[in-house]
């Protein structure tokens, strides 16, 4: 069974709309800078890229999606996470 944008994407793919959802991970925005000094280290051993994401990397992944650049995508979950959700073993 089919849910969220991989439903969507799928029904809606043949009319040229595309359709994604966006997971941001850990984002240094003003709401989250009040607590990066705490949580530095943890970034630091806990997420693969080792730094904090930013709203500019959020940005031109969803820029793209609203251009159109993503025409061969569909129905995809976009995880802007640094890797964290990365399965590691």
């Amino acid at each position: 069974m089919l849910s969220g944008p991989r439903l969507f994407g799928v029904r809606l793919a043949a009319e040229g709309i595309g359709v994604y959802e966006v997971r941001p991970g850990i984002i240094d925005t003003d709401m989250t800078r009040a607590v990066k000094d705490k949580y530095d280290a943890l970034i630091a051993d806990s997420v693969p890229a080792q730094l904090w994401g930013s709203p500019a990397d959020v940005a031109a992944t969803v820029r793209s999606m609203a251009e159109g650049d993503l025409t061969y995508t569909v129905g995809q979950a976009v995880r802007f996470d640094g890797g964290l959700t990365i399965p590691r073993f």
